[in-house]
């Protein structure tokens, strides 16, 4: 793993919360997409050399959709860059945790992604990302 690529944060309202962040940080929200397969509007912040993902649920029944039912928002998860993630998934898995997608999926932000369960990972829902060349 090479940095921390992002940090997700789950917010029932894109629009009021790329207005708080933007107040919050003193700059503005340089992209906006949505994520099909996954069901959310991601929006993106530049913090230094990591980022700010805000994800709001296309469908209350996708995983952000779930998760601000139970949980309300906050932190989803923390994202790693990775530069192989086939190899990282492997090496993850040798090491006992548990993955949820062993096959990575497209993500926002030009990215494939892979997620490890949070019982794996103390609590934390982790997000490993491969820049898709």
């Amino acid at each position: 793993m090479r940095k921390i690529e992002h940090i997700g944060i789950a917010v029932k309202d894109l629009e009021k919360s790329n207005t708080l962040f933007a107040k919050l940080l003193g700059k503005e929200h340089y992209k906006t997409e949505e994520v099909e397969g996954e069901k959310v509007a991601a929006s993106f912040f530049q913090v230094g050399e990591t980022k700010l993902e805000l994800l709001q649920a296309t469908d209350e029944n996708s995983p952000i959709g779930i998760y601000l039912e139970k949980r309300s928002e906050g932190i989803h998860h923390i994202a790693f860059d990775v530069e192989d993630i086939a190899s990282e998934v492997e090496r993850l898995k040798g090491e006992g945790f548990e993955i949820l997608n062993e096959t990575p999926k497209l993500g926002a932000d030009n990215k494939l992604v892979v997620f490890l369960h949070p019982r794996s990972t103390n609590g934390v829902l982790i997000e490993l990302c491969q820049e898709i060349s």
